[in-house]
């Protein structure tokens, strides 16, 4: 059937002839075999890249637009029915190859997976309404239409994030042996000056310019360019791969940079269509006055991290004046987001749990790295990232050796931050490690990496893990005038040839003035090797051109603005400012892919409905066993509350539900709170326990059934060891 797809290529005028000839030589036999096998044959198998998917969608459009000409020239050539009907069978074959190639795609950028599954959105939506539902969380005020991004968790999402952050201290303080500490929340402004969060906590805003709406300039870009990816199939290839690469970018476009883009492709507000106002610097610290008088100028924390910092040397000391140590802290921070969606995501006021490990910086191994260096799991580095591929399992043994991962440290830290969130219940195949592009560190930092939790909203940064090397500390000392240092003591006395830089700060601010302080610091920042290029390059030709991070610019250094030696002397001890690895988790944004990761539904017994469960671990699960009698019968219940006793002497968080609804409907309450284990009175000697997921039943007497139950909670045994140990029960038609 090539031919027909080629007829358009004639000119109309001698096209129609040429049509009614050639198929009028054909004959009717050899069309029959010729459409038999079209009909017939199989699709070639295609790509499932997106990119390819785009090309053979426009490739497969412009067959069908040449069919449809030689349709049209058939017609117009007056050619036999049978002719006319060939063509336009090829036409609709097209039509329904096109068709495929679009849902094929369409299930591509979506993430949906095309076999009649929920779509994300669907799916989110199921989940939020069961979670506000059962009281999990509930949008703050709500008696007063709530206030965006303030959430407040109800009874059993209370007991959820108690049992994440009960595990967090247990899988990291306790096991770590870290220093707890807990600081106020509101933070002096001299302090957030020091950290840079006062002149560069900052997110780009535009307004509407007709009712003042303010949204975040770069969510409504990424906004466009998400939707022109996952609802227009039309788009080119071409037109993807742009879109694509300002969404990698986004990060490192300047205001105008974002302005000019917004204006190139036509953003309007969201709500209104209006002309949005040129993007501008808006800071996302929520302002106070500490006292009375006002003049004291403080901040809510953005994070819990700078009261680590202020605190190392007490905390260096209370640790014996010994490095490495890490300090910790679970608290409230807050950031004031100009458009708070997302729901847990991104909100104005959340959890932070943060640890701040202090190393050495000639020394980043760590002692239990042999602990972690088999994991495998995905990881995403900055290499495949720029060359469009994806993340791909890696051994982070292999990982750090070949220098992916900067240090031992770091690498001990992103293990351990794996074993976490698997233990929490997030699927391992929906998490992931990805490396920061050069655009996204910021200038002092040595490696960072996020851990990302694939949900309905995509993939999430929910842990940060950064090698953030001696700058906050530094930072602190310069502001505070309180040297931040450690010391490294030596069995006998070492000579050491130490590099000087000098910045000479008179002549460097009478050439910079307002800049003066970014050059020294860019000068004092210098390893050995920039600073002994620089003394040689300025003593051959008295002037060099020299790199400012801070000010993104070359600025000109002469001879006298700077003085660069070497001294030998005499050293009982090494003074150094620490590095600090630092992993920092967004409790409630584990909490809400923990959500999404547990979730799904399953048929009634009876088949006429579909019924919510949550499949928590028990580690994290809001209540850990229910007890039911199964009719409404004092003997029953006399033994539920012994039962009950029980429980609460083993420390197991339970419910009695003592209510005349059928155990069915009780089984299912308690299924979509995720409760994993249920304990039915069904007679005054011995009770059956249910298994949440399997549904399935074992018998036990009822002195042994909270033992049971907490000896799986503790991780003692499984539910398997109880199954195979324990007699069967099997559920009578009203059980489930």
């Amino acid at each position: 059937m090539r031919f027909l797809f080629a007829l358009t290529s004639l000119s109309a005028s001698s096209g129609h002839h040429f049509c009614f000839r050639l198929l009028h030589a054909l004959s009717t036999k050899h069309l029959r075999s010729t459409l038999t096998t079209f009909f017939n044959c199989q699709p070639q198998p295609m790509a499932a890249g997106e990119e390819s998917l785009r090309k053979a969608l426009a490739e497969k459009q412009s067959a069908v637009e040449v069919q449809g000409n030689a349709v049209r020239a058939l017609k117009a050539a007056k050619a036999s029915k049978p002719e006319i009907d060939a063509a336009i069978a090829a036409l609709n074959n097209l039509k329904l190859e096109k068709s495929s190639i679009e849902k094929e795609l369409q299930a591509a950028v979506s993430g949906n997976d095309g076999d009649g599954a929920l779509s994300r959105e669907a799916f989110r939506q199921a989940v939020v309404n069961t979670l506000e539902r059962r009281l999990f969380y509930i949008p703050s005020f709500k008696i007063y239409r709530g206030v965006a991004g303030l959430y407040d968790y109800g009874p059993p999402g209370c007991a959820v994030k108690s049992n994440v952050l009960a595990f967090w201290r247990q899988h990291f303080v306790l096991e770590e042996n870290m220093l707890e500490v807990d600081c106020p929340c509101v933070t002096p402004e001299v302090v957030l000056k020091a950290s840079g969060h006062v002149d560069k906590f900052t997110d780009l805003m535009v307004k509407d310019e007709k009712t003042g709406t303010c949204y975040r300039a770069d969510h409504l870009l990424k906004d466009f360019c998400n939707e022109k990816l996952q609802k227009d199939l039309s788009i080119s290839a071409a037109k993807a791969a742009e879109l694509k690469h300002v969404l990698a970018t986004l990060d490192d476009l300047s205001a105008e940079e974002l302005g000019a883009k917004i204006k190139e492709y036509g953003i309007m507000a969201p709500d209104t269509k209006n002309p949005l106002s040129d993007p501008y610097p808006f800071n996302l610290m929520f302002q106070t006055s500490i006292g009375p008088s006002g003049l004291s100028p403080g901040y809510m924390r953005p994070e819990t991290a700078q009261g680590i910092f202020v605190n190392f040397k007490d905390l260096y000391y209370y640790n014996g004046n010994k490095l490495p140590f890490a300090a910790a802290q679970i608290g409230q921070a807050f950031r004031n987001e100009i458009s708070p969606r997302q729901g847990l995501l991104r909100v104005r006021e959340f959890t932070l749990a943060e640890i701040e490990h202090f190393v050495d910086p000639e020394d980043k191994s760590h002692p239990k790295y042999s602990e972690v260096v088999n994991l495998e799991f995905l990881m995403f580095p900055r290499e495949e990232q720029m060359s469009s591929q994806s993340a791909k399992k890696m051994q982070l043994g292999d990982a750090v050796s070949k220098g992916i991962v900067n240090n031992e440290t770091l690498g001990y830290f992103i293990g351990r931050v794996y074993l976490f969130l698997t233990g929490l219940g997030i699927g391992k195949d929906r998490l992931r490690f990805r490396q920061h592009l050069a655009n996204e560190m910021a200038h002092y930092a040595a490696d960072c990496w996020d851990a990302e939790i694939e949900c309905s909203y995509g993939w999430i940064e929910c842990v940060g893990i950064a090698d953030r090397s001696a700058y906050d500390l530094l930072a602190h000392s310069e502001k505070s005038g309180v040297l931040l240092v450690a010391a490294e003591k030596f069995s006998e006395p070492r000579e050491v040839e130490k590099l000087v830089i000098a910045p000479v700060k008179k002549e460097l601010g009478l050439a910079f003035k307002g800049n003066q302080k970014n050059v020294v610091e860019a000068l004092e920042a210098m390893n050995e090797k920039e600073a002994l290029e620089m003394k040689a390059a300025l003593e051959s030709k008295g002037e060099v051109e020299f790199y400012v991070c801070t000010l993104g610019k070359n600025v000109p250094i002469k001879k006298n603005m700077v003085t660069i030696s070497k001294e030998k002397k005499k050293e009982h001890q090494r003074v150094f400012t620490p590095s600090v690895i630092e992993p920092s988790f967004g409790i409630g944004r584990i909490i809400y892919c923990l959500f999404e990761h547990s979730f799904y539904t399953r048929p009634s017994k009876a088949g006429d409905e579909q019924l919510n469960v949550f499949r928590f671990p028990p580690l994290v699960a809001p209540i850990k066993c229910t007890v039911f009698p199964l009719v409404q019968n004092q003997q029953y219940e006399d033994v539920a509350k012994v039962i009950s006793k029980s429980l609460t002497a083993a420390g197991i968080s339970h419910k009695i539900d003592i209510t005349g609804t059928s155990i069915g409907k009780r089984y299912a309450r308690t299924d979509e709170l995720g409760v994993p284990f249920a304990i039915t009175v069904d007679s005054t000697k011995d009770v059956t326990i249910r298994e949440r997921d399997s549904k399935l039943q074992v018998r036990v007497v009822v002195e042994e059934a909270a033992s049971i139950v907490k000896s799986v909670m503790d991780g003692q045994r499984t539910w398997e060891d109880v199954w195979e140990n324990f007699p069967h029960h099997t559920s009578g038609p009203a059980d489930d």
